[in-house]
């Protein structure tokens, strides 16, 4: 016997319906809630190969654009700093950069001329040498020339003080000075200047007007530097003296000051 068993209404000869038999399982499949196939498709979490370069990518550029953020924040006290702030500031920069690159270029001529020199030992006395009279140059213990200027200064009145023979010498310095004399005493870094009956002294040695400077330095930067308005000639003009600048492609200064031992400091290099 067959089963599905089809019977014919007698009635309605057109309608035919299907009769299941008995004993078949009905349909085990449930029917799942919209909330329900969602949540089936968030979890668990099917990430690709390409989600993951992405997400690492947007964290990689977070982090640059955090630490953006602090490199400007940190910068915020040059924001509200002066405008001449900043160019002096910009002025003490490129001053540093080109006396360390000329430093640089110094180090690197002398380091090759070591490894090209054919007898090493004998080019490294005559640096050695070099930089023993330049130091002594420095120092004043021996003597030096080359281009600069002279400064005279006549005081008829001996209204010249040491105060302003002391400006004079820090103003030259700053221009570039190398090698200072006035009259017959060497300026040194620790010389000092007091007032004296009828003239100044220089370290403890009294000297009187004219006051004669001898400067060794490139004269170019030298001499504007004691003219310009508010400077040393016209501040020594106010007190009634006399100052002549004059250049010169040989300046000797020839005062010498005694090599003093250190009483306490020793080379560390022992």
């Amino acid at each position: 016997m067959s089963d599905v068993e089809k019977n014919t209404d007698q009635g309605d000869g057109d309608d035919e319906r299907t009769v299941e038999a008995p004993g078949e399982p009905a349909d085990p499949k449930p029917t799942l809630t919209g909330r329900q196939r969602l949540a089936a498709g968030l979890w668990p979490p099917r990430v690709s190969r390409a989600q993951l370069i992405v997400a690492l990518l947007l964290f990689v550029l977070g982090l640059g654009l955090a630490i953006q953020v602090r490199s400007n924040s940190d910068n915020s006290a040059l924001r509200g700093a002066r405008q001449e702030d900043l160019v002096r500031i910009l002025d003490e920069l490129d001053s540093r950069t080109k006396r360390l690159e000329d430093e640089k270029q110094r180090l690197e001529g002398q380091r090759t001329e070591l490894e090209t020199s054919s007898n090493q030992a004998e080019e490294a006395r005559k640096q050695t040498v070099e930089k023993e009279q330049q130091l002594g140059i420095l120092a004043g213990t021996v003597a030096a020339q080359g281009p600069g200027i002279t400064l005279t200064i006549s005081d008829p009145k001996g209204a010249v003080e040491s105060d302003k023979v002391l400006d004079t010498v820090q103003e030259l310095r700053a221009a570039g000075a190398e090698a200072i004399q006035i009259n017959d005493v060497r300026v040194v870094a620790n010389t000092y200047f007091s007032d004296e009956t009828g003239g100044i002294g220089v370290d403890g040695t009294k000297v009187s007007a004219p006051y004669v400077f001898k400067v060794i330095g490139r004269p170019q930067d030298l001499e504007p530097a004691l003219n310009i308005p508010g400077g040393v000639v016209q501040t020594l003009e106010k007190e009634q003296a006399t100052a002549t600048v004059a250049r010169s492609e040989k300046i000797i200064v020839n005062a010498l000051r005694a090599a003093k031992r250190p009483d306490y400091a020793q080379s560390s290099s022992h």
